[in-house]
Parts: C-alpha cells; structure tokens; sequence
C-alpha cells in the first residue's frame, strides 16, 4: 500500500479491512493518511469514519445485492463497494463519479475480474435508491448483539441510544481555569469568528457550533484550552479536590482528566497518573506541556498495585477504567466493528479488579470516583453493587449534582446528540477508621 498513485478509495478500502480484521481507526487510519498530500486526508478520514457508523446498514444493503459473498482474498473488494455505497446514500458527491472512482480503485487494488461486479452492483444501487432496512441491525447502523442489549438495559432509551450513536459528536472544550474564565474565553472565540456556548453540566465546558482545526482556538499552544467532551469534564465536580491532596488518576491516557484535575485545584500536593500503555503516555506528556501542568507519569498496570505504589494512600483516586466504549459510538464508530458481546464479562473482570485494588491505596477517609465510557450496566452501577458486597465498608456517596439518572449505585449518563457522550460515574469514599 506504500506507493503514493493509490486512488482514495483503494485507501478506504484497505482501512477498513484492517478495521474488520481488529485494528482500531486510530491504530491503521495515520499511516493510510500519511501517504496523502494534506488537502486529500479529511477526505480519507471522512469515507472511513463514515464507512464505520454505516457499515451495519450499508452491509445489509450489500449483501442483499451480491448473489454470493466474494473469496476471502477479495474481501477488500466488498469494502470498496461499501465506501463506495455511503457516498451514494450519505454523501452529495456526483453518482457518476463514485461509480468511475471504484471501478478504477479495483484495478489500482490489483482485482481487474472484478470490475464489472463492481460497476453492476453500483449502477443497480444508483438506479433503485437504498432499500427498506431488513432488521434492526441495519436500520440503526449497530451490531446485532448490541441493539439486543441496549434494548434490553434500556427499554425506553434504547432507539435514542442508537439514533445518539450515528450523529456526529459536537467538539467541546474544556477553558483552562489556571489561565481564564469561561467568559473570557468566550469573547476570545467570539473575536475569533468562531461561534460557541456554554455548557450546561461542566462549569469549564464551551461547545462549538461547528468543529474547528485546534490552530484556530485562540491560545491553544499555550494551553488556553483542551478538547474534551462535557461528560469526561464533570470528573472534577465529584472528586471534591482541595490543595495538598495527593491524587491518583489510575488509568490516564490520553491525559484528559489528568489535565483537567491540575485546572481544577491550583494547589494539589502532587498528582499521580499511571497509565498500561507506553504508546499512550507521551500523549498525557504533551497535554501537560502545552498547559504547562506537573504530574508524575508512570508506566504501570495500575492492578498491580506493588509494582509501582511508593506505600503512600491516596487522598483521591480517579479510576476511569477500561470498557467497552459503548457511550463514545458517534466519536469511534469503528467499535460497532471491533467490539464483541464475548469482550463485555472479561472487561467487568477487569473492571472489579482494578477497584479492589485502587480501594487498598485509598487513605481512610479519602474518595475514589469510579468512571466509564459506558452504557452498559455490567460495567456501570452492578460493578459498584458487586464491589459493595465485597467491600461492606464503603461508603457510597450520592453527589449533589442535577445531571445524569440515579442508578442506585452510581449516575449514568446517556449519550445526548446536543451535548456530551454517554458516561458513567459512582463516588465511593472510606471510613475515616
């Protein structure tokens, strides 16, 4: 794939091959983006991006139209047809065009016997318009397994949920507090040309009308702001912070939460932020940078607490723990097709883990807040309930806050097109003795 005469769509096609063979948009989109003179990468990122949240729906289109699935040595065919088939349904680029583009595509992909498939499967696309969806998996664009669950956790949420899901996330921002006021910033934006409002939970949070590149957010180099969406932002309004504290953020890429903990409260005795991954943690390194914030990163599986811990408890621990990313769909569409039902026990395996053991370096008195990017209960209010039966003493705190539905143990936010992503949050704190 490296010589640079590659068509977008052979590109596109490739990526999401990688994407159906496990490999994440974020691990196999860069070096595909990488072989493209810059004014064709948001293309690129556009059909892939695209190609992910629709692929449930246009899938089911395709399949219907093939009278037998293709070898597997020409599956990257099929993914062309299906990038091709978003930007019939989902895009305003002339038909003519897209079918000519393909039908060259599959020659630069070396499969010439399969041009005129190609050219026939589109041409019928085009002539008859997108069909009725057959099931609920192609109507609302998610695996089958996961309309199965959200309709079952969610019986009354579950169509919002998955319609939440295929709607573009809006870019939010969290203001440096350290450096402005939200105000402040707004009138900077607003001098800027660029149309924003508050958010309505995060009390640093500005949303954008419409999403701009970072090199037009005024001070960004110098660390004015992040982009981080509103319902990741709230962390700071429950962890109760106060200076001198020593505070653990247990699993830190990209470095969100850590940064936003540093803004929060000037005077912290010092924050500690481990995070698995060694790709990962340069990422947290540069968010510090740019805001000009301390923080002791180390490279850990935070569960395995005497590995890394000096023997010293913590004042605060933020334990965003790893999930199935169920509440963050309309940003990574790709984990429609990467995440399987067989992920979710294993996960909450983890998950109750990395809370016992974040509980043994918890000062008595102290607080952790538990968080995910999830909308399954599994991983939400049933791992508090599990943790609680294992753990009597722990004390759960309801915190003051209007946002988000009472689960009974713990807050569960829904993805809102209008605003945040959907996230979970439980505050547990120690007895004193």
């Amino acid at each position: 794939m490296g010589d640079h005469h590659q068509p977008i769509r052979a590109l596109a096609a490739d990526v999401m091959l990688a994407v159906e063979n496990g490999q994440s948009l974020s691990q196999c989109l860069p070096p595909a983006l990488n072989d493209l003179p810059p004014n064709d990468r948001p293309v690129l990122q556009a059909l892939c991006y695209g190609t992910c949240r629709w692929f449930h729906r246009l899938d089911g289109e395709l399949q219907t139209r093939l009278k037998k699935p293709l070898r597997k040595p020409d599956r990257i065919v099929h993914h062309l047809m299906l990038v091709a088939l978003f930007q019939l349904r989902f895009s305003q680029h002339a038909s003519y065009a897209i079918l000519n583009e393909s039908v060259e595509a599959c020659r630069a992909l070396d499969k010439p016997h399969l041009t005129g498939l190609v050219n026939g499967v589109l041409r019928a696309a085009e002539r008859e318009g997108a069909p009725e969806p057959e099931d609920d998996a192609a109507r609302y664009s998610h695996p089958a397994w996961m309309v199965e669950k959200l309709r079952h956790n969610w019986p009354e949420d579950w169509r919002n949920i998955l319609e939440g899901n295929n709607a573009q996330a809006p870019m939010t921002l969290r203001v440096n507090a350290l450096r402005f006021s939200r105000d402040a910033y707004l009138n900077l934006l607003q001098e800027a040309g660029i149309d924003a409002t508050p958010t309505r939970l995060a009390p640093h949070g500005i949303q954008l009308a419409r999403p701009v590149p970072v090199d037009r957010l005024p001070w960004f180099d110098d660390g004015a702001v992040s982009v981080q969406d509103e319902a990741a932002q709230l962390c700071t309004t429950i962890l109760d912070l106060a200076p001198r504290q020593r505070v653990l953020d247990a699993c830190a890429a990209p470095g969100g939460k850590t940064c936003a903990i540093l803004e929060a409260c000037g005077e912290l005795a010092e924050v500690v932020a481990i995070d698995e991954s060694a790709d990962r943690l340069p990422r947290v390194q540069e968010n510090l940078d740019r805001l000009d914030l301390q923080a002791i990163l180390k490279q850990a599986d935070a569960a395995a607490v005497d590995q890394w811990w000096d023997g010293q408890a913590f004042d605060r621990i933020l334990l965003d723990v790893p999930c199935s990313a169920s509440g963050v769909i309309r940003r990574h569409p790709d984990i429609k097709l990467l995440r399987r039902e067989s992920d979710i026990v294993p996960l909450a395996a983890i998950q109750l883990g990395l809370l016992n053991a974040m509980w043994s370096i918890l000062k008595p008195g102290g607080r952790l807040v538990y968080a995910t990017c999830s909308v399954f209960p599994q991983e939400n209010h049933r791992i508090i309930q599990r943790f609680r039966k294992q753990q009597d003493s722990a004390i759960l705190v309801e915190p003051e806050v209007q946002w988000g539905r009472d689960m009974g143990a713990g807050r569960q936010l829904l993805p809102d097109p209008n605003s945040h992503d959907g996230f979970f949050y439980a505050v547990l704190e120690k007895p004193e003795s």
